[in-house]
């Protein structure tokens, strides 16, 4: 029989679009996507089907013309790999990290870059591609394809970044199916596969079977410990390279640190009495446009330089302290600033207490520093270290080295609560700050000049002195930017509803930190920002966040109620220690990555807050890949037994539907539709004639079915209409095939002696 171009046509799409290599292709590039852009896999996979069949093609083309296919080839390569090109030069515009460093990074350390991730799909699709036709298609070799397979995990399992369980289920059983479509199916000189159908029903039933039971059967679950096979590869060494690399660029911080699946890596053990707060940077300067913080002059000042210790940070109480000496020596500055019914009042300070920590996995140029820290009191660390306006320390050459131990002094941050502190720092508040410091600097200034008072006197004056002035350098220097919240209308509003009718500045700062734990904001690693989204329309809008978006906000919100304030990058330590160093309590880990705000008290200094609300969120575990493949498995277990369960039973349901249709259809319909299903039923192809189909039911079942075979005749080829009697032989006839083909069915499945 003829037929016709379009059906040649759509025969050819329908068997080259359902290609299992194609298929595996698409599976593939899925998993390696998603772990660049997991919102965006499904639509690379799309591209993937749809490129891939072309690319395919071009393959074919490539085994018939081996010359001219070579050329077509290159021609290919060259497009995509100039497509790659330009992708990565795209990237590289506006973004400080060359493609090659983006690369080799862990994605948790860098921040997002769609063409720099598009230049990856072109650059793994064309290998993809290539490798997988050429070791299926032209030569196979099944070692070759478990490496191709392997790449997937690969790439997640060098993170630690756990795939997806319908990814490994649909690769694994993917990878089976195609290594027996390819092994089994293959026509050769000893072999000639004869009924390819018959060979893929037992082979479903095997993939189905394997992946329910692979998924089901208990395992054992083991974290593993990868410190030998790292120390063999020295990934350590190369992680650390990479990070040197890195931190030429790190003048930034944006939500992406702190929100992906971030490798759980030690970096700090820690013997402390409590948990802390520890700073290693601090930003200034916000941008809306790009929502991310970056260094500013302030952030990075040196104080002091030094390699004896103690090096003196920062003394709570010497600021209140000082105004208050300036206040007992000139009672006009005492009558100007309300100071006189405080003049003799003491400062109370909470107890000094001491930390000690030790780097644990790298060299770094930041310490720890612990919050309300007052004193950097030794280090392993040989050479000299910086403390700068912002209160870190740092060191440069060398960094700091892994082993290298930290010792701090601090307080607790019960300060606003003892004695009249918070009394006295509140009632300095309406006057103009950097006035009072002025006048209280020039005071002490005198006293320490004069002869009349004693020694112990003016040493006092001349400490208290330099406490004051240091606020020159850490406050008014860049009060301006530690004041900057972007002129947003919406924020400052904001700010001032939250502080209306308070008055202190500390009290004004407890309200923006408990603010977010009353007005419905979520705390989610999981949320992916929209394009464009700054702190703004986190405050108003989605309310949904981590740490950056919290901090952040807190920041603006101070800034906009006057508060000097500034965004600081550190870890929050928490986490017990329960390995075998006894001798610290607590570890830190890149898990415990936190941002938080500080804010400048005026009479106190520099405070640290935490608004984020993740303390009050239950912290959900992480599912095991164990138990998730156990579920999968009884969901795959579950899907098997209903497919199995339809698949036995859609003869007889398909069956009744198509008699129940029968009523409603003309004569002439019926005829089409009754061989149509007929030839379905007993597996004859569309190629033959209505005789011949008639015979071949007839060989298999024993069933006449020759007058619907002249009444399909009479009505398709002849063209004309039948009447209500033909219909009811044409029904009788099917009827009857179908009757006979289900017990030839049941004969089949008897077994030999049982005849």
């Amino acid at each position: 029989m003829y037929e016709k171009k379009d059906n040649v046509l759509k025969r050819y799409l329908f068997r080259t679009m359902r290609d299992p290599v194609l298929i595996y292709l698409t599976l593939i590039m899925i998993s390696i996507m998603y772990h660049y852009r997991s919102n965006l896999a499904l639509v690379y996979g799309l591209f993937t089907y749809i490129g891939g069949w072309f690319v395919f093609r071009i393959f074919d083309f490539i085994q018939k013309h081996k010359f001219i296919g070579s050329i077509a080839y290159c021609a290919l390569g060259a497009a995509i790999l100039t497509a790659a090109r330009m992708s990565i030069n795209k990237g590289h515009e506006n973004y400080p990290i060359i493609f090659g460093l983006w690369f080799l990074s862990p994605q948790d350390a860098v921040e997002y870059n769609q063409w720099y991730t598009l230049a990856i799909y072109f650059l793994f699709f064309m290998f993809m591609a290539s490798v997988i036709y050429y070791f299926t298609r032209v030569r196979y070799r099944i070692f070759m394809n478990f490496l191709i397979f392997i790449i997937p995990f690969a790439i997640f399992g060098k993170e630690y970044e756990q795939m997806p369980t319908i990814y490994i289920i649909l690769l694994s059983v993917g990878y089976v199916l195609l290594m027996a479509r390819f092994r089994q199916f293959q026509d050769n000189d000893d072999t000639k596969v004869v009924c390819r159908s018959e060979i893929w029903k037992p082979l479903a039933v095997y993939a189905v079977v394997f992946a329910s039971i692979a998924a089901l059967f208990p395992k054992p679950a083991i974290e593993a410990d990868r410190n030998y096979i790292e120390s063999l590869i020295n990934a350590e060494q190369i992680t650390d390279r990479l990070d040197a690399m890195l931190n030429v660029f790190r003048d930034t911080s944006t939500a992406q640190q702190f929100r992906t699946n971030i490798r759980e890596r030690l970096m700090y053990y820690a013997n402390s009495d409590e948990e802390l707060r520890l700073k290693t940077s601090t930003r200034t300067q916000y941008f809306f446009s790009s929502d991310e913080w970056r260094i500013s002059d302030i952030d990075t000042n040196v104080r002091n330089t030094t390699s004896e210790y103690p090096l003196e940070m920062y003394n709570p109480g010497d600021i209140l302290k000082g105004y208050l000496k300036a206040a007992e020596l000139d009672s006009s500055f005492a009558d100007k600033y309300g100071l006189r019914q405080y003049t003799g009042t003491e400062v109370v300070i909470p107890p000094s207490k001491r930390i000690v920590l030790q780097s644990a996995y790298r060299t770094t140029q930041y310490a720890p520093v612990p919050q309300f820290a007052t004193a950097f009191t030794g280090t392993s660390h040989e050479k000299s270290v910086n403390l700068t306006d912002s209160g870190l320390i740092f060191a440069q050459n060398p960094q700091f080295a892994n082993n290298d131990s930290f010792t701090f002094n601090y307080t607790t941050d019960r300060f606003m609560y003892m004695g009249s502190n918070k009394e006295i720092i509140d009632s300095l508040g309406g006057y103009d700050y950097k006035e009072l410091t002025d006048d209280a600097i020039e005071v002490l200034d005198a006293a320490a000049e004069d002869t009349s008072l004693a020694e112990d006197e003016k040493q006092e004056a001349e400490k208290l002195d330099d406490a004051l002035k240091a606020q020159y350098d850490s406050l008014f220097k860049e009060e301006e930017a530690l004041l900057d919240y972007g002129d947003r209308k919406r924020i400052k509003n904001l700010s001032d509803q939250i502080t209306e009718g308070i008055d202190s500045e500390f009290d004004k700062a407890k309200a923006f930190e408990t603010y977010f734990y009353k007005n419905g904001y979520n705390y989610d690693l999981n949320y992916i920002k929209e394009k464009g989204e700054n702190a703004e329309d986190f405050i108003f809008d989605t309310k949904t966040g981590v740490c950056y978006e919290y901090a952040t906000a807190m920041v603006l919100l101070a800034r906009a109620a006057g508060i000097p304030a500034r965004f600081c990058i550190g870890y929050n330590m928490s986490e017990p220690n329960e390995g075998n160093t006894k001798i610290y309590n607590f570890v830190v880990t890149t898990k415990d990555a936190h941002a938080f705000p500080e804010l400048y008290i005026k009479g106190y200094g520099w405070m640290s807050f935490e608004p984020t609300i993740a303390d009050v969120v239950e912290e959900s575990k992480d599912t095991s890949a164990t138990d998730l493949l156990a579920r999968a498995g009884l969901i795959i277990l579950g899907s098997s037994l209903l497919i199995l369960a339809f698949i036995m039973l859609y003869p007889r349901i398909s069956h009744r539907i198509f008699l129940l249709l029968s009523k409603k259809k003309r004569p002439a319909e019926t005829a089409r539709a009754a061989m149509k299903r007929i030839c379905r039923m007993y597996g004859i192809e569309g190629g033959c004639t209505s005789k011949e189909a008639a015979e071949l039911a007839a060989a298999y079942s024993g069933t006449d079915i020759s007058r619907i075979a002249e009444l399909f005749d009479k009505a398709v080829y002849g063209e004309q209409e039948l009447n209500e009697e033909e219909k009811e032989t044409i029904m009788e006839e099917y009827v009857q095939a179908y009757k006979l083909y289900m017990e030839k069915k049941k004969l089949r499945r008897k077994p030999a002696n049982s005849q």
